[in-house]
């Protein structure tokens, strides 16, 4: 068993994923800048998990202390948050493997589309911000309400982004745990981008999940 933390586990992506991951087994910590809000989000995944018939390790901490304490960082912040967060817990994070899953999605006369990012990507944003940690990308074109939706499994893909071969196939390995779902190498971290702007395109669709993309 993990610990996995997340930052930005009180939001509806956040949430989902800790849900998903704490479903298959892993203890979950959610953080927050307050305390309040991290332990309502963890009582939320604990409920939610409990009644899907599993057993849930879920607790909520201040940010800094649910990165010293995990195995395994999930950063799925909203991008206005993106650089701050990072930079803020760098020393927190150190060297451990992180997945990044923010997108810089923005909305245009009601239409989404994708902010530039001076690194790439925001997933190469933090890494450039984490220089000690292995940063990998992934989760970013996944349902927010269907990961919240325990009753019926994910089906789709995850493109998995990382400049480290040993990490992007841990991560590889841990969408394997996560029923219906499958892992995609989808290269270096310079791929991101094509990544995370995918969130864009199916964010204009009324379908909720990516689709087995067949490769």
């Amino acid at each position: 068993m993990t610990t996995i933390g997340f930052i930005g586990g009180t939001g509806p992506e956040g949430l989902g994923l800790a849900m998903r991951m704490s479903l298959a087994g892993h203890a979950v910590r959610i953080g927050s800048r307050r305390i309040e809000r991290a332990e309502e989000a963890a009582t939320t995944v604990r409920d939610a998990v409990q009644a899907a018939g599993g057993d849930a390790d879920s607790a909520g901490a201040l940010n800094a202390d649910v990165c010293s304490e995990s195995d395994l960082v999930v950063i799925v912040v909203p991008f206005e948050g993106h650089a701050a967060t990072c930079a803020d817990l760098a020393e927190s994070i150190g060297d451990k493997l992180v997945i990044d899953a923010a997108v810089p999605l923005v909305f245009k006369d009601g239409r989404p589309g994708v902010e530039e990012v001076p690194e790439g990507s925001a997933t190469e944003q933090a890494q450039a911000l984490l220089p000690a940690a292995t940063v990998i990308g992934a989760f970013h074109n996944l349902s927010a309400k269907r990961l919240q939706d325990l009753s019926q499994p994910m089906a789709g893909d995850v493109l998995v982004t990382g400049d480290d071969e040993q990490g992007r196939q841990a991560i590889l390995d841990l969408v394997a745990e996560l029923t219906a779902l499958r892992g995609v190498d989808a290269g270096p971290l310079a791929m991101s981008k094509f990544v995370e702007d995918l969130t864009a395109v199916f964010d204009g669709f009324t379908a909720v999940d990516i689709p087995m993309l067949g490769i």
